[in-house]
C-alpha cells in the first residue's frame, strides 16, 4: 500500500475513534433480539429500531441509503456498477442474567474493551465496515466499482432477511462478511439442525422427574439448565449432585419447594459450532438425571436414552453414530442446545456442523435410525450443504494481503464449523473481526470487542475496499 494512503488512513481513524465508539454504543443499547412481527417490523421492535438507527448512521457518513421490506438496509458509496458488498447484521442472540461487567444492553467501556451484547457479533464489525467506507469516501480516491454496506436483521435466526434483499438485487461479484474471524474463512461446514420428540404416559410414582427446561436457541450452547424432581429431598440428591459436578465440571444448586426439589445446573455457554470451548449445561444435567433414583417409568427411560445419545463431552457425534471428518473441514461437531421435558413429553434440539464428506444418508438418516432405536423420533428436516470459495482467487488473495499489511502476520484461508451470512453466496467469504488470542465471549456473558480490534479491523477493511474497487 502507498505509504501516503496508509498515513491518511491512520490519521482518519485516530480522529474518528470517539465517533465509532459513540455509534457502536448507540447500537448496542438497542436490544435487537428477534421478537414478534409487527407491521413494517418483520422481526420485531428491537431489530427494526437497530435498522433505523444504523440507516441514520450510514446517511450521516454520506452514503445513499435504501431499505428493503424492513429487513435490510443498504448504503452505497457511489452510483457505479456493483463491485464489493460488505454484509453485516444488527440482530443479536438473547442474553442471560449472568453478566458481571455490565448489563447486556447497557454497554461499558473498560480497560480498552467495549462490553455489551452485539459488540463483537455483529454490531462492532458493522461499525468498523461503515467507517471503512466513510474513510474511503474521505480520501477522494476515484473508484471503478461501487462498495455497498448491507445490514440485515435476522442472521441469528436463519437469515430469512436475505431472500427479501436478493429477490430484488443481484449478488455483487465479491462479498465479505465481518462476522467471523481473521485471517479469512473460505470454507463453511454444512449443518444439520435436528429436533427430537418423545411422548409417554404420565406416571406419578415417586420419585419422578416433573420437568426440565434448558436452552434459548438452536445455535447457542446453554449455560444453565433447570429441572424439578418430585419425591426426593435435597439431602438425598447431594451424592448424585457431587458426582455429576465432578464428572462434568458444571455447578449444581438445589432449592426445596412443596415436596419437590428444583435443580439448577450452571455450565459455560458458547456458539454451537465450537462445542469444545463451552461446558454444556444441558448434557451436564442429563448426566445427573440419568443416575437419579426415579421410578422406572416410560418417561424416565426416555430421559436416560437422551443421555446415551448425547453424553457430556461427546463433541463429535460418536454416540449418535455420525462421527466423521475430512481434510477440508475437519471433524463433524455436535451440541445439544435446547431441551424441554414435562410429565408426558420431551423435546430436544441439537446442532451438528458437517464436513464435506457428510450427506443425508450418513448423517441425517444415520442419526434418525439411532434415535429411533431408543424409542424417540427425529423430525424430518433438510441439511444445509457446505460452502466453498477458491482460496487462490484474486478476491481471497487481495483480502489476505490487506490483513497481512496491517497486522504483519501471515494470512491463510481457513475452514469453519460456523455458518456465516455469506453461506449461500457464490463468491462470499468471512473476513474478521475476531482475532487469534482474544476470547470475545461470543454468544456468552460479558461479550466485548477491544478498541484495538475495532480500529484495526476498520483499517484492514479500508485497504481491502481500495484494492478491490479502485
Amino acid at each position: 500500500m502507498d505509504s501516503n494512503y496508509r498515513s491518511k488512513i491512520e490519521a482518519y481513524f485516530e480522529a474518528h475513534q470517539p465517533d465509532m465508539l459513540r455509534d457502536l454504543t448507540a447500537l448496542i443499547e438497542i436490544p435487537s433480539v428477534r421478537g414478534e412481527a409487527q407491521e413494517g417490523m418483520p422481526y420485531g421492535v428491537g431489530p427494526a429500531m437497530a435498522l433505523r438507527k444504523a440507516a441514520g448512521q450510514m446517511e450521516a457518513q454520506g452514503l445513499k441509503v435504501r431499505e428493503y421490506d424492513g429487513c435490510v438496509a443498504v448504503g452505497d458509496l457511489t452510483e457505479l456498477e456493483p463491485g464489493l458488498d460488505i454484509l453485516a447484521h444488527l440482530d443479536v442472540v438473547p442474553a442471560a442474567d449472568n453478566w458481571t461487567v455490565c448489563k447486556p444492553f447497557e454497554p461499558v467501556l473498560m480497560d480498552g474493551k467495549l462490553y455489551g451484547r452485539g459488540s463483537i457479533d455483529d454490531k462492532g464489525p458493522a461499525i468498523a465496515a461503515l467507517y471503512a467506507v466513510a474513510c474511503v469516501r474521505s480520501l477522494g480516491v476515484p473508484l471503478k466499482r461501487n462498495v455497498r454496506l448491507i445490514l440485515g436483521t435476522d442472521e441469528e435466526c436463519g437469515s430469512s432477511d436475505l431472500p427479501h434483499y436478493y429477490d430484488k438485487e443481484p449478488e455483487a461479484p465479491m462479498t465479505f462478511t465481518p462476522d467471523a474471524n481473521f485471517p479469512l474463512i473460505n470454507v463453511e461446514k454444512g449443518r444439520l439442525c435436528g429436533e427430537i420428540d418423545g411422548t409417554f404416559l404420565r406416571d406419578d410414582r415417586l420419585p419422578y422427574l416433573a420437568s426440565v427446561d434448558c436452552g434459548l436457541k438452536s445455535n447457542v450452547i446453554p449455560e444453565s439448565a433447570q429441572a424439578v424432581v418430585v419425591g426426593l429431598s435435597a439431602a438425598e440428591l447431594k451424592p448424585a449432585l457431587e458426582a455429576a459436578a465432578a464428572k462434568t465440571g458444571a455447578a449444581f444448586e438445589t432449592s426445596e419447594e412443596q415436596g419437590a426439589v428444583r435443580i439448577t445446573c450452571r455450565g459455560a455457554g458458547g456458539h454451537a459450532a465450537y462445542p469444545e470451548a463451552a461446558n454444556n449445561a444441558l448434557t451436564a444435567m442429563l448426566e445427573l438425571l440419568a443416575v437419579l433414583p426415579c421410578a422406572d417409568s416410560e418417561g424416565f427411560r426416555k430421559v436416560k436414552a437422551l443421555q446415551r445419545l448425547f453424553p457430556h463431552g461427546d463433541y463429535y457425534g460418536k454416540a449418535l453414530g455420525i462421527a466423521m471428518e475430512d481434510e477440508v473441514c475437519g471433524p463433524l461437531t455436535l451440541s445439544a442446545d435446547m431441551l424441554h421435558i414435562d410429565e408426558t413429553s420431551l423435546y430436544l434440539c441439537f446442532d451438528s456442523r458437517c464436513p464435506t464428506c457428510s450427506n443425508r444418508e450418513n448423517t441425517y438418516l444415520a442419526a434418525k435410525e439411532k434415535i429411533g432405536a431408543e424409542g424417540l423420533c427425529l423430525r424430518d428436516t433438510e441439511m444445509v450443504l457446505p460452502h466453498y470459495v477458491d482460496a487462490n482467487s484474486d478476491f481471497v488473495r487481495t483480502l489476505l494481503r490487506a490483513y497481512e499489511d496491517w497486522t504483519g502476520l501471515h494470512g491463510e484461508a481457513e475452514a469453519t464449523g460456523g455458518g456465516t451470512y455469506v453461506h449461500d453466496l457464490k463468491n462470499g467469504v468471512a473476513f474478521g473481526c475476531e482475532m487469534a488470542g482474544i476470547d470475545n465471549h461470543l454468544h456468552g456473558a460479558d461479550e466485548f470487542i477491544t478498541i484495538e480490534q475495532l480500529m484495526l479491523s476498520a483499517k484492514i477493511f479500508t485497504q481491502a475496499i481500495l484494492d478491490l474497487c479502485c
